[in-house]
């Protein structure tokens, strides 16, 4: 905002509802609304100039502070998690953990079939005549049925997918067994 602006404010600040009241009557009376609009927007700029450097500014400042804390929350919940795994190897009933501050949970997945190979996985339900492969533009298939049908069990010590009739299904590899935590922290 230049000084002219700041005079044209400063006026219409003034006059107050004589302004308010004011009838645009021929180019001279135009310019002076012009002006006074101009004066206005170059306030609403500078307004919003100064508010969006002092939410930055805040920003920053609400970052840095969060990182501290941020650290110190992941650090908590790496040892409550290390915790929890040592009392659950102990106790495989021990799926939650209780205190009036949080809970920590644990919840754990069995090994089951992960699509690999597409390609190899739409062969072998033709060549087995398992009705799981869908023709669009382009053969696709349906993961969600044939993956009912499949199994995984151990072979010469190491888990391998097979079908019902217990035949070992090429495209398929074992997603391991995994168990993960979740802490909760009461508020």
């Amino acid at each position: 905002m230049n000084v002219l602006q700041e005079q044209e404010l400063f006026e219409l600040e003034q006059n107050g509802e004589e302004s308010r009241v004011y009838v645009i009557t021929d180019l001279n009376g135009l310019n002076w609304a012009f002006r006074k609009m101009s004066a206005i927007h170059a306030k609403v700029n500078d307004v919003k100039a100064l508010a969006q450097a002092e939410r930055e500014r805040i920003d920053k400042y609400e970052l840095s502070e969060l990182a501290k804390y941020e650290n110190d929350l992941a650090y908590f919940t790496q040892k409550i998690t290390e915790y929890h795994a040592t009392v659950l190897a102990d106790d495989p009933k021990a799926k939650s953990i209780k205190t009036p501050y949080g809970v920590a949970k644990s919840t754990s997945s069995k090994a089951a079939p992960e699509k690999a190979d597409e390609q190899a996985l739409i062969q072998y339900a033709k060549s087995n005549e398992i009705d799981v492969v869908e023709v669009k533009t382009t053969e696709s298939l349906k993961w969600a049925e044939l993956k009912k049908t499949l199994s995984v069990v151990e072979s010469d010590g190491e888990l391998v997918v097979v079908d019902s009739d217990g035949q070992r299904v090429p495209g398929v590899t074992v997603k391991p067994p995994s168990v993960s935590f979740k802490v909760e922290v009461s508020d």
